[in-house]
């Protein structure tokens, strides 16, 4: 991995932290469905953050990083359901939906950032 990457380290990890989750649900819970879409909105945001970091144009950036932040709300959604349906308990659920929440804004401010500076060099 790129040194000092936050975001990279941190989708990283959340990505293992995702599948350890998604072993447990079809182990333990019997639950298959909710979980694998959790699987990939929930691997989908590393990758789209490394895609990121091999953008083309800052233009392609923005777009990858706008990717892995659809995924992580995405991501939020089914960790919801699955507390909702009791598949999750409550301190599982704030555990993971804490890291999901920090991640998002994470991304966010990249983009905010990458927006204001792509504006700034148009200008």
């Amino acid at each position: 991995m790129k040194k000092d990457n936050v975001v990279r380290e941190k989708s990283f990890r959340f990505a293992a932290r995702v599948v350890r989750l998604y072993q447990h649900l079809r182990i333990a819970k019997k639950e298959f469905v909710l979980s694998k879409q959790l699987l990939k909105s929930g691997t989908s945001i590393g990758a789209n953050v490394r895609e990121a970091d091999n953008a083309e144009t800052k233009a392609d950036f923005i777009h990858k990083m706008r990717v892995a932040q659809k995924e992580a709300d995405e991501t939020m959604y089914w960790l919801e359901l699955l507390r909702a349906t009791d598949y999750l308990s409550e301190n599982e659920f704030c555990s993971i939906h804490e890291d999901t929440s920090e991640l998002l804004k994470l991304v966010r401010s990249i983009i905010l950032s990458a927006k204001t500076r792509q504006k700034r060099m148009a200008a």
